[in-house]
């Protein structure tokens, strides 16, 4: 039998990405296509010495780590990266694996525009 917490954790994401994404377009220089994310975003707090203001990011997606292929080759996010939601667009800042057994990317991204 091989380690069934990981086996829960692949079906979990299996669940999440059939039932809470939506498609959203990754855009790195000439290559673009058509991942399914789930929308989230992250809080984290700002404390200048005085006062702590608790803050959220713009948005983040979550795609799975085999849904990111560009050219054929699974890649990583950089930053810089676009990712389209409708008419508005994010560029990504920052990522980080969203699970211990690295399939879910989590992408930090900021609204660049309309």
């Amino acid at each position: 039998m091989g380690d069934l917490l990981a086996q829960g954790a692949a079906w979990l994401e299996q669940q999440r990405t059939k039932h809470l994404t939506s498609t959203v377009t990754y855009v790195r220089g000439e290559f673009e296509f058509a991942v399914p994310a789930t929308i989230g975003r992250t809080k984290y707090e700002a404390d200048d010495g005085h006062v702590v203001r608790v803050e959220f990011t713009d948005r983040d997606f979550l795609i799975l780590a085999a849904d990111l292929v560009l050219d054929g080759q699974a890649t990583e996010p950089q930053r810089g990266d676009l990712i389209r939601e409708g008419n508005r667009e994010f560029e990504v800042l920052d990522w980080r694996y969203s699970d211990p057994y690295r399939q879910t990317l989590r992408i930090t991204t900021t609204l660049t525009g309309a």
